[in-house]
């Protein structure tokens, strides 16, 4: 016999088996979940996902500046309250300054230092000038 070549059939390799990656499970089980009626095809979703992920990056930003406004809303509300309870405060002030003010609580605070009010009106201090001689 030929020793180049011979009658014995070459060795069979079996297949490797490649191992099944979750992802690709999960894309196929998504597209046959959106293919319900065969309307869509996988070229069709592939092509329509840039305008899918654009309407996503949209939703994200209107939800965030929802939460924004929400948080300003939240923030003026705070500062108007704060304003008002410190208008009250200015105003309280201002009529305790008003009333211990007066002439009469004054006099009344005065007193135990030995000071007392004047009775006497007030007077005008007059001061002449020396004149001068203008040759």
């Amino acid at each position: 016999m030929n020793r180049v070549k011979s009658n014995t059939p070459p060795p069979v390799q079996e297949p490797k088996k490649v191992k099944a990656n979750p992802q690709d499970g999960i894309a196929r089980r998504f597209v046959s979940a959106i293919n319900v009626f065969s309307y869509f095809d996988r070229n069709s979703i592939v092509q329509v996902m840039p305008f899918v992920f654009f309407l996503t990056a949209l939703a994200i930003i209107y939800i965030g500046n929802s939460f924004y406004a929400e948080r300003t809303i939240r923030d003026i509300d705070k500062t108007e309250r704060e304003l008002k309870e410190l208008r009250a405060e200015f105003i309280t002030g201002k009529s305790e300054l008003a009333y211990k003010s007066k002439l009469s609580e004054v006099a009344a605070v005065i007193q135990p230092q030995g000071l007392k009010e004047s009775t006497d009106a007030p007077r005008k201090i007059l001061i002449k000038k020396p004149k001068t001689d203008n040759k």
